[in-house]
């Protein structure tokens, strides 16, 4: 991508992100385990970005603090069998790969749309995981 297209996005998504904290709206009745659809941003460098209008990704929550806030870990559709930084999940009766080295804390201000839930068996097992890998 070049540097004038990555601008004109990431004037985008100044925009959305002003829109997001501005916003009275939190997220309602998320919880640990569940797969949403999360506005997680246009990002510098390697970190994971979101797709389409609203930069948008599947995230799994790791952790709810509160209502408002909650550490979450982005999905991918892209499977990476063997590669110690992505774990496979099942989601709604597809795979995807939780990316472990992008964890992170945002807002339930970010949360769009729910798309499903892991199963507690795998849930716990990957937060043994992502505890040994931190």
């Amino acid at each position: 991508m070049h540097n004038n297209e990555k601008s004109k996005l990431i004037r985008k998504w100044s925009e959305i992100k002003i829109s997001l904290d501005l916003s009275e709206k939190y997220a309602q009745s998320f919880k640990e385990g569940d797969v949403w659809w999360a506005s997680i941003g246009m990002n510098i460098g390697h970190e994971e970005d979101g797709k389409h209008q609203k930069f948008e990704r599947p995230i799994l929550i790791l952790k709810k603090f509160n209502q408002h806030l909650l550490l979450i870990v982005p999905l991918s559709s892209k499977l990476k069998e063997n590669n110690k930084y992505y774990h496979k999940i099942m989601v709604s009766s597809k795979f995807s790969s939780v990316m472990m080295f992008q964890v992170r804390t945002v807002s339930s201000k970010r949360l769009i749309r729910k798309m499903g839930r892991i199963n507690t068996g795998d849930f716990a097992e990957l937060r043994r995981i992502i505890r040994n890998f931190i």
